[in-house]
């Protein structure tokens, strides 16, 4: 994925997530909106009974489910998402997804240093209140 970002690193930027979602029709439409060095931010629309076969990936996966629901199988076990729901996947676990209805996400990537300094970082925050 080489796409030029939507987001440029280092410059403030407000968008709306519902207006830069893309659909098209039987199949699946991703857009980088900002990579860093570390972390990349990738917003998916789904048409209906689209899927992303199993597959696994090296770095820490955030997903909140934007609109409509999906099937989310987790190293085997289905689960249904739906506008509102997040998700937390670690590295090298097994995933896939299947659009029930049309549906959008923004998937997070964040390399496994970077999220790890992140947690040790709330968690010293945590324990000083």
């Amino acid at each position: 994925m080489n796409e030029k970002p939507i987001i440029e690193s280092g410059v403030a930027k407000i968008l709306s997530l519902a207006e830069e979602t893309k659909y098209a029709a039987n199949g699946i439409v991703s857009r980088t909106l900002l990579r860093t060095a570390n972390t990349r931010t990738v917003l998916f629309g789904f048409a209906e009974g689209q899927e992303l076969t199993e597959h696994t990936s090296t770095q820490h996966a955030f997903i909140q489910i934007l609109s409509g629901e999906c099937e989310f199988s987790i190293a085997g076990d289905p689960q249904n998402l739906k506008a509102g729901d997040f998700l937390y996947l670690p590295p090298n676990l097994p995933h896939a997804v299947r659009a029930t209805t049309q549906f959008s996400m923004l998937l997070t990537l964040a390399k496994p240093a970077v999220a790890e300094k992140c947690e040790a970082l709330s968690t010293e925050t945590k324990t000083k209140n």
